[in-house]
């Protein structure tokens, strides 16, 4: 029997508050363990939570740039689980009546089809604290407790389930990543923990309208652990249907080691958490009053960002995608496109997406580290258009510009890196070169067209690199059709 794959995605986001949830404690990432912590996010008996108004904002900022609808009035409850991380032995979340529901992100499917993933609600949360297994690269034979992370806002956004492949999985939340960095709701930054995913996957014959017996995967750190392990479980459960078995509904584990999915336990149903209100908190009351601002200050979004450098600029669709991905480095690129032609677009975006983002990777910093100033790249770029310099020379002077940070016209100067248009110094250098080269001479006459590339190596040395090498291109044309 042929089975699809049914996928829905629990993400949790960190937002980008100065405080947690519920105290004044500071969010900032990287603290000495437990530095961070007062009586209230540490569970301590007698305390009352008081509700960060910041946080509120930014969930429903998120909220209304997915479309979704804000429910006026939502409330706060209790999940109950133990576990060494939750002081309170319980969780204050949002269960029957989340902050928001609907919604939809569109995503680039297979075959760069559109599709439209429908969420289902994002609701207001605290996080945990964190156990730790190590100190430093030495194991223990014990966990540790950290509760620095305890209280800290998370907005947990739930997808329907409407992905079909572990490529649909990866393109949603790399376009989710994309909206919450443009609205400045959360850096997103996996590797502190600020963007997590739990993914709930099932299989189903193909045709069938019914959800299969679904498992839910975590500890997928990274969207490549996230495919990976759609991967896997795809294979896995498609094996056990195929040999007559039974899907278990269970958590399982990522071994990115091992490259499988473990089992974890078993599924909890809502009503293993024993749900109620939480009696410490009052309603969440939300009316136009508090929605319209937020709504009027929503940014250009990257879809939108998007249609307008393919529209504005003449860009691909492929190299929209790469620049908007990443909202400071969309933003570098229109600071130097402020700087230069209309016709320099696709140029510039080159140099951005290839050379800078070559060397940026190669040392290790992102785009706001860049030594080169979208000025000095855009300066660069112009030096090209103009025949100031050759593409070849360009890429010597971006060499030096990214390790000392120099405007590009400094360089040219101070190195006599001007390149040479003059057509009678060209044609002079041509001459000899066609008087030194018999051989390649006779190979071009006989139909040989790529003999011409070593003559014009031999004028560009000559010319110490510096001759235009579509005008050396041109003249020895001329010179060899008239011999």
């Amino acid at each position: 029997m042929t089975f699809e794959p049914v996928i829905g995605l629990e993400v949790h986001v960190q937002l980008k508050t100065a405080s947690k949830l519920f105290c004044r404690c500071s969010t900032l990432f990287g603290a000495e363990p437990n530095s961070q912590i007062c009586p209230i996010c540490a569970g301590h008996p007698g305390v009352l939570p008081l509700l960060n108004e910041q946080a509120v904002t930014l969930l429903v900022r998120a909220a209304l740039a997915l479309g979704c609808k804000i429910t006026p009035h939502s409330v706060f409850s209790r999940k109950q689980y133990f576990y060494p991380d939750l002081p309170k032995a319980y969780q204050i979340s949002q269960y029957d009546l989340p902050l928001a529901i609907g919604g939809h992100l569109d995503i680039s499917a297979l075959n760069h089809t559109p599709k439209t993933i429908r969420i289902h609600r994002i609701h207001l949360e605290e996080d945990a604290g964190k156990l730790l297994h190590a100190i430093g690269a030495r194991e223990l034979d014990y966990s540790l407790v950290d509760l620095n992370r305890a209280g800290v806002p998370l907005a947990e956004c739930v997808s329907e389930p409407d992905l079909s492949s572990p490529e649909e999985a990866y393109e949603y939340l790399t376009q989710l990543k994309a909206v919450l960095q443009y609205l400045e709701v959360s850096d997103c930054d996996m590797e502190k923990g600020s963007l997590r995913c739990d993914a709930n996957i099932s299989l189903r014959p193909v045709g069938h309208k019914t959800l299969g017996t679904k498992a839910e995967i975590k500890n997928l750190n990274s969207f490549k652990a996230v495919k990976e392990a759609l991967h896997y479980e795809i294979k896995r459960q498609m094996e056990v249907l195929n040999t007559q078995g039974r899907i278990v509904q269970e958590t399982r584990l990522w071994d990115e080691a091992r490259g499988i999915t473990a089992s974890m336990r078993s599924k909890e149903e809502a009503h293993d958490y024993r749900y109620f209100p939480e009696p410490d908190l009052v309603p969440i009351e939300l009316d136009e009053a508090f929605l319209s601002p937020i709504r009027a200050a929503l940014p250009e979004l990257p879809a939108q960002k998007k249609n307008r450098f393919m529209t504005a600029y003449g860009l691909s669709d492929y190299d929209a995608n790469v620049l908007i991905g990443d909202k400071a480095l969309a933003q570098y690129y229109e600071a130097a496109m402020a700087k230069v032609s209309p016709e320099a677009a696709k140029p510039l975006c080159n140099w951005v997406t290839t050379e800078l983002m070559g060397q940026l990777n190669a040392s290790s910093k992102t785009i706001q580290e860049s030594p080169v100033s979208p000025e000095h790249l855009a300066e660069l770029v112009s030096l090209i258009q103009k025949g100031t310099i050759s593409g070849k020379m360009a890429k010597d002077v971006f060499g030096e510009m990214f390790e000392t940070g120099a405007a590009p016209e400094k360089i040219v100067q101070a190195k006599g890196l001007v390149q040479v248009g003059d057509e009678t110094t060209i044609a002079q250098w041509c001459e000899e070169a066609i008087a030194e080269n018999p051989k390649a001479v006779q190979e071009y006459k006989g139909g040989k067209s790529t003999a011409i590339g070593s003559l014009v190596g031999v004028v560009m040395k000559k010319s110490q690199k510096r001759a235009n090498p579509q005008l050396v291109n041109q003249i020895l044309q001329k010179k060899l059709a008239d011999k």
